[in-house]
């Protein structure tokens, strides 16, 4: 029995578009990803933002399995986590993994854009230190355009902290202690207590979040002017990322590209309407003026990079200055 060729063209079609099919779907790679913020507040939005994003344009390519914050991961472990390959993909502070790169500690110092710092080498530079002493790929960094701010219980009139215990974490931990304050460590969820007990009495934190937490409702003041830049990290496992294909890392990093663009251009706004959003709760604005604020800024920067210089390498800390401060 003789068949066609034209008779079988339906049937190979056929095949050829299962085939097609199928490789697509292998190609598609699924990664697991945490973030050391609780979903939805200030420094998890960026995140998930980014994940929508990849899952929304990503189907074929690549997709993300965001697992949660906080209540999947103590904040402080998902740096090895990402490290050590249990996650694939991590939203963290610097802050946060310090202990394994204590010259990320410089990161939050940075006077240079990340559109800068991708341009200047800095970003080849610190992703390569990301490479070699923790095993991840520097995938891209949020928080742009965000400072830090002294939040305090206590009126003061100038950058001086003495007589007064602040809670704080290795951001501005240097950096209160030059001013003269008492600093205790403690986990975010003990802050409220410890502010409405008189345990402390002030704490650093970005001008974004404070409403999250609920700080507000034991908040008196807010100094101006703010100081350093927020630096939340989207981090990849090396190991992992070195086994996905061209098209899909080409695919992230254009998404990373996208987030780091929407995080800065949005900041301006959200920065304002949390400064609005602190006024109605009852936060008063301290100002210093000029020569106090340039003092207080020169503080912050100097006691910042010394605290970087104690604990890394001379010649790190040297090169990651020079390419990420104007």
């Amino acid at each position: 029995m003789k068949v066609s060729l034209k008779a079988c063209l339906p049937l190979v079609a056929g095949v050829l578009s299962a085939f097609s099919m199928t490789a697509v779907q292998a190609e598609e790679v699924t990664l697991r990803a945490i973030s050391s913020f609780a979903p939805g507040t200030a420094f998890a939005r960026p995140f998930e933002a980014f994940v929508k994003k990849v899952n929304e344009e990503g189907k074929g390519i690549v997709q993300i399995n965001y697992l949660g914050g906080p209540e999947t991961m103590p904040p402080c472990e998902v740096g090895n986590a990402v490290s050590n390959g249990v996650v694939d993909m991590a939203n963290v502070t610097s802050a946060f993994y310090t202990t394994l790169m204590p010259w990320a500690d410089g990161l939050k110092l940075a006077t240079v854009g990340m559109e800068e710092q991708r341009s200047n080498g800095a970003w080849e530079y610190i992703n390569e230190l990301h490479n070699e002493q923790m095993n991840t790929w520097y995938l891209a960094r949020t928080g742009e355009g965000v400072p830090f701010h002294l939040y305090t219980t206590r009126k003061i009139d100038e950058p001086n902290l003495k007589g007064m215990t602040l809670r704080v974490t290795p951001v501005y931990n240097a950096f209160f202690r030059a001013l003269g304050g008492n600093v205790v460590q403690t986990a975010p969820g003990e802050v409220y207590t410890a502010l409405e007990r008189g345990v402390v009495q002030g704490y650093g934190w970005p001008v974004q979040g404070i409403l999250d937490l609920g700080w507000q409702d034991v908040t008196d003041y807010r100094v101006d002017p703010g100081f350093y830049n927020v630096d939340v990290n989207i981090l990849v496992n090396l190991d992992r990322w070195k086994s996905l294909t061209d098209e899909q890392r080409d695919f992230l990093t254009e998404m990373a590209l996208w987030t780091e663009n929407f995080d800065r251009t949005t900041n301006i706004e959200i920065n304002e309407e949390e400064r609005q959003k602190q006024a109605d709760a009852g936060i008063e604005t301290i100002t210093f003026d000029d020569a106090t604020a340039k003092e207080y800024l020169r503080i912050a920067t100097e006691s910042g990079w010394k605290q970087v210089e104690e604990h890394a390498g001379a010649e790190e800390v040297k090169k990651l200055r020079s390419l990420i401060t104007n």
